[in-house]
């Protein structure tokens, strides 16, 4: 029985069914902590002397007390209409970069190839889905607004609407704001997961000579390589945050808006100030990576069951 390492990629309407269910089970177990997140590297509290920032839990019952349980999802249905897509583009183009890469003689990709396809995977779902989506998502997170006083109207009513007066008042390219950012955080987050995802599941099945790996083993694993992004790249996140969330001239180049932000980050708030929501990121893209690989490979186990079912059952009856 081969392993799953030699198999053949899989086929695009299965990344599309996985991916996307992978996706909304990450997003439904893990949002309320990503808008805590966002909600900590918008925070100026600290600023005056002798005060600390507002930690993780702080934050958290902040905006519980204030705004209702029920605002720990804000951004939801803009994180939700984007999840499909993105997941199905992650998984199909870093295949598609990972099978151009591969030894033409032996089929298999190197280590630093399955880095670059990441890089490649990273890139494109940062372009075609996840700017917009983040655009959305941080300006409906930002609100600080009650969802248990009906009269205390949002600037925003919900994804659809963020989008329509997003685009009517500032214009179609704000969706693409901090774009740069985001792909270069895309693409080191997934060079960095999907290298040691396949390097420990390799061996892991090595070590256990089996044909596939267990669920709670691709969890384990999707956990710890979903870790390894946040800390390299923590600075871009929280700047790029910003950048989405800030009104500026227009005309402004993309280079200054984000020197600008740099700069007084810096000057007013401390090298600290880059690392802001650093626990809760951790805390949201690992186990989101741990749910996202687990029920992915469930999936694709499945539909691919189900195909071969459907093979065998054409070929007998012809």
């Amino acid at each position: 029985m081969s392993r799953s390492g030699d198999k053949k990629p899989v086929g695009f309407g299965t990344h599309i069914v996985a991916g996307g269910m992978a996706g909304a089970a990450e997003a439904l177990c893990c949002q309320p902590l990503d808008t805590i997140k966002v909600r900590m590297q918008l925070s100026r509290s600290g600023n005056a002397p002798g005060t600390k920032p507002r930690g993780f839990l702080a934050t958290g019952g902040m905006i519980v007390r204030r705004e209702t349980p029920l605002a720990l999802y804000k951004g939801l249905g803009a994180v939700l209409a984007g999840i499909v897509p993105k997941m199905a583009i992650r998984f199909a183009s870093f295949e598609t970069y990972r099978g151009w890469l591969a030894d033409k003689s032996t089929g298999k990709t190197s280590t630093g190839n399955i880095f670059i396809a990441g890089l490649g995977a990273g890139t494109t779902e940062a372009v075609l889905v996840v700017n917009p989506m983040e655009v959305v998502k941080i300006r409906l997170q930002a609100q600080m607004h009650s969802l248990a006083d009906p009269m205390e109207t949002p600037q925003y009513r919900n994804a659809a609407h963020a989008v329509y007066t997003i685009v009517r008042e500032e214009g179609f390219g704000v969706l693409y704001r901090g774009v740069s950012l985001t792909a270069l955080r895309q693409a080191t987050n997934q060079g960095a997961n999907f290298t040691a995802y396949q390097e420990i599941k390799k061996l892991a099945l090595k070590l256990q000579d089996l044909p596939e790996l267990p669920s709670y083993q691709h969890m384990l694993i999707g956990l710890i390589s979903g870790a390894m992004g946040p800390f390299s790249n923590a600075p871009i996140d929280t700047i790029k945050t910003r950048l989405q969330k800030a009104s500026f001239e227009p005309g402004t180049s993309a280079l200054s808006r984000i020197s600008s932000i740099a700069g007084d980050m810096w000057r007013r708030e401390g090298f600290r100030s880059f690392y802001k929501g650093i626990t809760p990121r951790v805390l949201r893209v690992a186990p989101g990576q741990a749910i996202v690989f687990a029920v992915y490979e469930r999936m694709r186990k499945i539909i691919e069951r189900m195909s071969d079912f459907e093979a065998e059952k054409d070929s007998f009856s012809e």
